[in-house]
């Protein structure tokens, strides 16, 4: 693959009351601020929110199936959580390359989750090898 310093790939996604009962499913993670909006209207949301992990999911599919693409593994990855993802919320993950290792097949690449409305969810930097 020719990568080279700058390029970017996104992929956006509607998170759906399907997809967080799913992770929930998947994950075991049923904290209820995810899946009781009774519960979850007496916290500071206010409401429902997706799994933090479900919207940085993304970046994982955006890495294996796009940027760097098929055979990418990751060797790390940070996160920050900025805002929540809500149930309806269209998450766009975006990964950019930022620095690929002279001589090895080591790539560094910024990665970063928005909503529709151009707010930051999600922000990190992720390493990976390419085969």
């Amino acid at each position: 693959m020719n990568l080279k310093v700058g390029d970017t790939v996104s992929l956006s996604k509607e998170i759906t009351d399907a997809d967080i009962r799913a992770f929930a499913e998947l994950s075991g993670d049923f904290n209820p601020v995810h899946l009781d909006d009774e519960f979850a209207r007496t916290t500071r949301f206010g409401r429902r929110i997706a799994h933090g992990m479900l919207g940085a999911s993304l970046i994982s599919t955006v890495l294996g199936t796009k940027l760097p693409g098929q055979g990418a593994i990751y060797l790390s990855q940070t996160l920050q959580f900025l805002a929540p993802v809500f149930p309806g919320d269209t998450v766009t993950a975006s990964v950019t390359v930022k620095k690929i290792k002279e001589g090895k097949p080591i790539v560094t690449l910024e990665t970063v989750c928005e909503n529709q409305r151009g707010e930051t969810l999600i922000r990190g930097e992720a390493v990976v090898l390419l085969e």
